[in-house]
């Protein structure tokens, strides 16, 4: 059998907190959404400013990159770059700002970003997924 690595609540809060001080740092208003490796939200955080409808783009992004295993910005850049076909794939967030938390090369979760522009929000889930893997 095998086992895997998951996200404690003390990881998910570290993850909020590192995210809120990149996006503090730099009086970026967004919302920050973490899920497990199953796209299930584990927490929400929407900071002062934060639009309400980045609460629901934040937890698409975070859901689309945990279940797709990647960054968003790659589901983005693919029908950007013509394959518009995948607008209709059965995931929504599709757009900058996830990134999966990935531990012993599998992921566990993930975060979603939103409420600035796209390598802002991206620059935010980094600094809170670097706060648990390094």
């Amino acid at each position: 059998m095998q086992t895997k690595a998951i996200l404690a609540l003390s990881d998910v809060t570290n993850v909020l907190d590192a995210a809120q001080k990149e996006a503090d740092s730099n009086s970026w208003p967004v919302t920050i959404a973490v899920t497990d490796d199953g796209g299930h939200l584990l927490a929400l955080r929407r900071l002062d400013g934060a639009a309400p409808f980045s609460a629901e783009v934040a937890t698409h992004k975070a859901r689309s990159a945990a279940l797709g295993r990647k960054e968003t910005q790659v589901f983005e850049e693919m029908i950007n770059g013509g394959r518009t076909a995948f607008v209709t794939a059965p995931l929504q967030g599709l757009l900058s700002g996830g990134v999966p938390i990935t531990v012993d090369g599998h992921v566990v979760g993930a975060v979603g970003i939103s409420g600035v522009k796209p390598d802002q929000d991206v620059q935010v889930a980094k600094a809170g997924v670097a706060a648990i893997t390094g």
